[in-house]
């Protein structure tokens, strides 16, 4: 008999010793969120990235009942707020909102302090949108044509703007070159708005802009659309040719913007951050602001987006490769 009693009370003695190891994990998950959580952009304010972060990051807020504060931290390509996220706390209070700039930094930054799949995980994408070839009017430029026949009368003393080494608008434009077989020197900014106002100055002669960016000066005319970067048009420049038509195959490149967190974030954490973010993508208001900045709401399972990012690491470095980028 007392055999049997003892086997019961020591693994009841064995369960209240874990238990304080065990309820404050699970009652942290339970309470999640409980104080107010930092979105880390890696851009500029104002850029593509930025604008995407605080449209979905104010649904979300008002859905989680805590403040989502939009912090920039740009440098790098965007390796730096990374970084931040990759080494900081497991606990989904600061929450890495990327480009697709995310897959090309492994790509050409020898010295990254973090691994992109090993500490890092998907969430999920929350939009997709077009780049746009702009101009200066005062370039007179009125086709992807004249840039390429001005690029081989001089060639390689053109120049283009982008938001950064490694940025998806680098990226965009390097897949261009190539593509069109031309040499362009390239001129790297913290940002789109700085990237925007040199080609405005007319010192920088091109940029594929994140179209959220790029469409009030459109409108504005002070900047002139030669093409979007996707494989179709988009309905916000239904006039504006794809880079494709414009005679430049294999150059369709896609923008997207995701939620990506610390790989070791409790996984009820990383479930409520995606569930709130689709609520976020489904709703009408959030709809229509991303249709008015040019974008569509690109949701995946987290287990989709983490492939879909391996898949695009592979695209840029071939990108990479073929035409010699380096990280500064």
């Amino acid at each position: 008999m007392k055999r049997m009693w003892s086997t019961p009370l020591a693994v009841c003695a064995t369960v209240l010793a874990l238990a304080p190891c065990v309820l404050p994990a699970t009652a942290a998950a339970q309470a999640y969120p409980a104080k107010p959580i930092r979105f880390l952009v890696p851009f500029t304010a104002g850029s593509g990235t930025d604008l995407i972060a605080r449209t979905v990051g104010d649904a979300m807020s008002r859905s989680m009942g805590q403040p989502i504060v939009v912090e920039n931290r740009p440098g790098a390509g965007g390796s730096l707020a990374t970084a931040v996220v990759a080494r900081g706390e497991p606990d989904g209070y600061t929450v890495l909102i990327p480009s697709s700039s995310h897959a090309v930094n492994p790509a050409i930054y020898n010295n990254l302090t973090y691994d992109t799949l090993r500490d890092l995980t998907g969430i999920t994408p929350l939009a997709a949108l077009p780049n746009v070839m702009v101009v200066s009017p005062a370039r007179g430029w009125k086709s992807v044509s004249d840039v390429l026949a001005a690029a081989r009368a001089k060639p390689g003393q053109l120049n283009y703007a982008s938001a950064g080494v490694g940025s998806a608008t680098h990226l965009n434009a390097e897949k261009f070159k190539l593509q069109a077989g031309f040499d362009a020197q390239h001129i790297p900014f913290k940002g789109t708005p700085e990237a925007l106002a040199d080609v405005m100055g007319e010192r920088s002669d091109w940029y594929f802009s994140p179209l959220s960016s790029a469409l009030p000066l459109i409108r504005e005319n002070k900047l002139v659309p030669l093409a979007v970067s996707t494989a179709q048009r988009t309905s916000a420049l239904p006039q504006v040719p794809t880079t494709v038509e414009a005679g430049v195959p294999g150059s369709d490149f896609v923008f997207w913007v995701g939620m990506i967190v610390h790989a070791q974030t409790p996984p009820a954490v990383q479930k409520r951050l995606h569930a709130e973010a689709l609520k976020a993508l489904a709703d009408p208001e959030v709809k229509d602001r991303l249709t008015r900045l040019g974008a569509d709401p690109y949701p995946m399972e987290p287990e989709a987006f983490n492939a879909f990012i391996r898949t695009e690491m592979d695209a840029a470095a071939r990108i990479a490769r073929a035409a010699n980028l380096k990280g500064q």
